[in-house]
């Protein structure tokens, strides 16, 4: 496992955009997949998007297909999901998770062994 944390979260009004940034302690994402995730209040933690560090194939939840963008930058150091025209609906704490699997794609949390503790993004109308 590896001790990872975002950041980024925050408010904004419906349509605007926001960029969640992941690190993991000590090491870079090399070898590694990750993907974020989100927990709406009452509702069951979800998988938004995914990307694969060896060939940099991704996958993105359906609500979210066109809106956001999950990439790798700093070197691998740092995963990011680029989060534009927002709405209420992505009001949500956002994590990232991490896998040494490093072709995995995928949005199913039992695939991921490293959490972080998480992020508030706030969408307002």
């Amino acid at each position: 496992e590896v001790q990872l944390v975002e950041s980024g979260g925050g408010l904004v009004q419906a349509g605007g955009s926001l960029r969640l940034s992941c690190e993991a302690s000590g090491i870079t994402f090399d070898g590694y997949a990750v993907a974020w995730f989100r927990q709406a209040p009452g509702k069951e933690r979800e998988g938004v998007s995914c990307i694969a560090s060896s060939d940099g194939w991704t996958s993105y939840a359906d609500s979210v297909k066109g809106r956001f963008t999950i990439s790798f930058g700093n070197g691998k150091r740092t995963a990011y999901l680029q989060m534009n025209k927002l709405k209420p609906e992505d009001t949500a704490v956002y994590y990232c998770a991490a896998s040494p699997r490093s072709l995995l794609v995928s949005l199913k949390e039992p695939d991921f062994n490293s959490w972080g503790q998480g992020t508030q993004v706030t969408v307002s109308s």
